[in-house]
């Protein structure tokens, strides 16, 4: 079931760019296990380069595993979330499906400019990105916000500044406790 519903949006997307079916069609009959936790299911690359699901019988080649947080970041494009995939097995194979994740794009605007028109299509699009930019600034601005309360008005973290103070008088207080102990030794 959970294959199903993966390996059409999935073709989708690869058919929409060719370079992508050229990429995986030498993997043709190979067969990788995504584990996105609770989740699990098995895809077979076809000889075109596009997917099918799996035989149930089939023995993965590639065994790729991440959270579900770490999915919906490498949906959302933060690169860095692609260090939180577990990936075991067909090291080729593994590198062909890395490169197609990060760089296949699906054309939403092209898609609905078949259903929509041309015109209405791009103006959603453009509509689409601007509430998502509006989103990103807004977050952005919360984490400020949330940055200056936390130093200014309660302070809960502390200040670059202020810590490098503090270790500069812990520093001066260390030479102090030394020159006093080695006065004493004198004594």
């Amino acid at each position: 079931m959970f294959a199903q519903a993966l390996v059409a949006p999935v073709n989708h997307v690869l058919r929409g760019e060719s370079w992508a079916l050229r990429r995986l069609a030498p993997f043709a009959g190979r067969t990788a296990r995504l584990e996105v936790l609770p989740f699990s299911t098995c895809f077979t690359v076809r000889e075109s380069g596009e997917i099918d699901p799996a035989a149930p019988a089939a023995v993965a080649d590639l065994r790729i595993r991440l959270t579900p947080a770490a999915a919906a970041r490498i949906l959302a494009g933060d690169e860095a979330a692609y260090d939180q995939v577990s990936v075991e097995g067909d090291d080729e194979f593994a590198q062909a499906i890395r490169f197609v994740v990060r760089n296949a794009r699906w054309d939403v605007e092209e898609d609905l400019a078949r259903v929509l028109g041309d015109t209405l299509a791009h103006r959603v699009v453009g509509a689409g990105r601007a509430v998502l930019q509006l989103q990103a600034r807004a977050a952005a601005s919360l984490a400020r916000n949330m940055s200056d309360y936390w130093l200014e008005e309660r302070p809960l973290v502390a200040r670059r500044a202020d810590i490098a103070h503090w270790v500069r008088e812990i520093d001066v207080l260390r030479d102090d406790v030394e020159r006093l102990a080695q006065r004493i030794e004198r004594l």
